[in-house]
């Protein structure tokens, strides 16, 4: 049976808008295909209206497309009243009666649970396609795959590593950032480097406060000081802006360690500590090498620090490197 609609959903947005883009494409070269494909915001336009752009005759072609984002997840949210209920009845009796020539695409940016009213009835239905789009818990292993199989390029582990580092779970920028490296590298022979990402990548600096807290709590003083040294002399980098990015990392490490002591699990760092996944990954990790009572101190030094630092008692750059020194085991 001809599939004539799609239920595109999940929180991976750059796999969801690869999806959307191919079904374009399966438009063909039609020189009428943009005046047949129209596109809707599901939050204000109404169902009766997408369902008569979807189900008009194409004009000099073989399809009519149309896209809309949000409108499942808008007709179905609380407080959307009887017009909501109106709204599904209406989309629930069109969806298994399309047209052989529609294509209705229904973008959802986050997952539309099983037994949404909509759901419920699409699943059913042998004309339509749905399909969630989870975004990797691991953006290491999905940069890997990535510049392979999208882009035919070998990009180190280690600078995968370090672009995850400042890209987390943000696959569009991920992807941004590995198109400019693979242009970089352009026809060399040879994979994508660490030193390529602090190149070309604008976040360098977020990557090099999660290594200087590695080597801090591996004991690491010298590499430390060195990584510190490295972000000061980054012109966009001031020693208030920096310390404030150390502040933050060693408040979330704190956070992150009393819910593990406390009895919680690693996996539940990330909504214990209103962070993304890949972001609590690397505070599990990090917190394993300090105590609590450590952070707790560390963090008492840190606003002792900020204190001096605001009130003209201390030179800022002095100040890291003393606090950097001070805590390095």
């Amino acid at each position: 049976m001809t599939t004539t609609f799609y239920i595109l959903h999940g929180d991976d947005d750059l796999s969801i808008d690869e999806a959307v883009s191919k079904i374009q494409a399966e438009m063909g070269d039609d020189p009428n295909a943009d005046m047949n494909t129209s596109h809707f915001d599901g939050s204000s336009a109404s169902v009766p209206e997408i369902l008569g752009a979807v189900t008009s005759y194409p004009f000099l072609s073989e399809r009519r497309l149309v896209i809309v984002k949000g409108l499942i997840g808008w007709i179905t949210r609380k407080g959307a009243g009887q017009t909501g209920k109106d709204s599904v009845a209406r989309l629930n009796d069109e969806l298994p009666h399309l047209p052989d020539y529609s294509r209705l695409v229904l973008v959802e940016r986050g997952t539309i649970k099983d037994n949404n009213a909509v759901m419920k009835v699409a699943k059913g239905q042998d004309n339509g396609y749905i399909h969630a789009f989870t975004a990797p818990k691991d953006p290491t292993s999905w940069i890997l795959d990535r510049a392979r199989r999208e882009y035919e390029t070998r990009i180190d582990n280690r600078a995968a590593a370090a672009l995850a580092a400042v890209t987390g779970d943000d696959l569009r920028r991920a992807d941004n950032e590995l198109v400019k490296l693979v242009n970089y590298v352009g026809t060399e022979d040879r994979p994508i480097t660490e030193d390529d990402v602090a190149t070309l990548t604008p976040y360098v600096p977020e990557a090099n406060i999660f290594k200087m807290v590695d080597a801090i709590a591996e004991g690491r003083g010298q590499l430390a000081l060195d990584l510190m040294h490295r972000l000061l002399a980054d012109k966009k980098q001031d020693p208030f802006g920096l310390y404030g990015m150390i502040v933050r990392q060693f408040r979330l490490l704190l956070l992150a360690k009393e819910h593990l002591v406390s009895g919680g699990t690693a996996n539940g760092i990330a909504s214990a500590v209103s962070v993304r996944p890949f972001v609590a990954q690397n505070l599990a990790r990090q917190a394993r090498g300090f105590a609590l009572d450590d952070l707790e101190r560390i963090y008492r030094s840190l606003a002792e620090t900020d204190l001096k630092m605001k009130t003209g008692r201390i030179d800022p750059a002095l100040a890291l490197d003393l606090f950097v020194a001070s805590i390095a085991r």
